[in-house]
C-alpha cells in the first residue's frame, strides 16, 4: 500500500527534522561472501546503542551489488528486526532505492513491507535529461516518501542543477535530501533549490558531504527569496563515515546542536571539521580517488571486531594503496574520535543471539 508523508508517525517526522545521526549501514559477509547474519545484526545493535536516530540500509555503503545476489531483502529485514527489538526509541528507517523506475518501485514495496519510512533514491543509473529523471522521482514518490540523494560523481553520481533541485523539492512526498556531492557549489545548489521551491519547512537537509561534516552542520545558509532572506540549516547526517566511530559522531552532532542553540560556536568545535575530514580522507581513500571508500570503513569495523573480515561482493573492491597506513595514522592522531572502548565494552552483547537485557 502506498505511503504518504502525512501518514508517518509524528515522532519520526520530528526526529528527522530536528536532525540525527543516520549511519549508512554496511554489509557483513564471511570470507566466502555469504551473509554473516550475526555480525549484520551486531552492526545494527552497535548503531542503536551508540545513539543513532535512524539507519539507512540498502544504500551505497551497503554495496549496490546486494541486488544482484539476492541480499537486498534480507539486509532490510534484519535491520528492521533490530530496530523493532533492540531499540527502545522510534528510529528513522530509510531504504536505498536504485535502478530504473520498475526496480525502484519493486524495492519501495519491499521497504514498505518491512516498515521503512522513506526511500533514499539513487539516480546513478540515469543519464537522460532532467525531465526524465524528475518523472522517475515523481512516480516513485507516489509509493513512498523520498529522501533525495545528491551522490558525488567520483562514485557514480551526476551533476544536478539548482533548477533540478527546485523541481525535485516541489514533489509533495519528498521529506529530506542527503547532500553528498563533496562540492560546496553543488551543496549550495541543493539549498537554493529547496528554498526557491518554498519547501524548507517540509524538507529536512542532511549532510552526506563526508569531507565537510562539521562545517555543514554549523553553517547557516541564507537564500533570498522574493526579496526576503530565508535561512536554513543542515540538521543531521546520513553518512557512510558515520558507520564507524558512531558514538563519537553522536556526541559531535549534539555539540553542534548545542552550539547553534546557544549562539556561541567555539573555535575548538570549528577545528573538529579539519580533524574529522582528515579521518575521512583515510577511511574513504581520498588519495586513490575514493577507490577504498567502503573497504576503509570495513577495515575500521574489522579492527574493532564488529566485522570478521573486509570481504566485499565486488572482487576488485579492496583497500587502496597506502590506505591501511593512513588509517593507522588517523587512529594515532585522533584517539578521542575513536569509540574503540565503547565497542569493546559491548561487543559480546551485540554478538549474542538475543539481548541479555530482554531475555530475563
Amino acid at each position: 500500500m502506498p505511503q504518504h508523508r502525512s501518514n508517518l508517525p509524528k515522532e519520526i517526522i520530528k526526529t528527522l527534522r530536528d536532525g540525527v545521526v543516520i549511519p549508512a549501514h554496511p554489509l557483513a559477509l564471511d570470507q566466502n561472501k555469504n551473509l554473516d547474519e550475526k555480525r549484520q545484526r551486531a552492526l545494527s545493535r552497535y548503531y542503536i546503542d551508540a545513539g543513532a536516530g535512524g539507519l539507512a540500509v540498502g544504500v551505497h555503503t551497503t554495496q549496490f551489488e546486494i541486488r544482484n545476489v539476492g541480499l537486498y531483502e534480507p539486509v532490510l529485514r534484519i535491520a528492521a528486526e533490530e530496530m523493532n527489538g533492540w531499540s527502545d526509541r522510534p528510529m528513522v528507517r530509510i531504504a536505498g532505492l536504485c535502478g530504473q523506475t520498475n526496480q525502484a518501485l519493486s524495492e519501495a514495496e519491499i521497504a514498505l513491507r518491512f516498515g521503512y519510512h522513506a526511500g533514499l533514491l539513487s539516480l546513478a543509473e540515469f543519464s537522460g535529461d532532467d525531465d526524465t529523471i524528475l518523472e522517475h522521482c515523481k512516480r516513485v514518490a507516489e509509493e513512498i516518501p523520498l529522501v533525495g540523494f545528491y551522490l558525488q560523481p567520483a562514485v557514480g553520481g551526476r551533476v544536478l542543477s539548482a533548477d533540478f533541485w527546485r523541481h525535485f523539492s516541489e514533489i509533495d512526498n519528498v521529506i529530506a535530501i542527503k547532500i553528498a556531492p563533496f562540492n560546496r557549489y553543488h551543496t549550495l545548489d541543493v539549498v537554493r533549490g529547496v528554498v526557491e521551491a518554498k519547501a524548507e519547512k517540509r524538507i529536512a537537509l542532511y549532510t552526506g558531504n563526508d569531507d565537510h561534516i562539521v562545517a555543514d552542520l554549523l553553517t547557516p545558509f541564507t537564500i533570498t527569496r522574493e526579496g526576503i532572506p530565508i535561512t536554513v540549516r543542515i540538521t543531521g547526517g546520513i553518512l557512510g563515515h558515520w558507520c564507524v566511530w558512531t558514538s563519537s559522531a553522536v556526541r559531535l552532532l549534539k555539540a553542534c546542536h548545542s552550539a547553534i542553540e546557544s549562539g556561541e560556536i567555539a573555535p575548538t568545535l570549528l577545528a573538529e571539521d579539519a580533524r574529522v575530514t582528515d579521518s575521512n580522507a583515510a577511511f574513504f581513500d581520498a588519495a586513490n580517488k575514493f577507490r577504498g571508500c567502503i573497504a576503509g570503513c570495513h577495515e575500521v569495523l574489522r579492527r574493532q571486531g564488529l566485522l570478521e573480515s573486509t570481504t566485499m561482493l565486488d572482487p576488485e573492491a579492496e583497500l587502496g594503496v597506502g590506505q591501511a597506513e593512513e588509517i593507522d595514522r588517523v587512529y594515532a592522531a585522533y584517539p578521542d574520535l575513536s569509540d574503540d572502548d565503547f565497542v569493546t565494552n559491548n561487543l559480546q552483547r551485540w554478538l549474542s543471539p538475543t539481548n541479555p537485557a530482554q531475555s530475563g
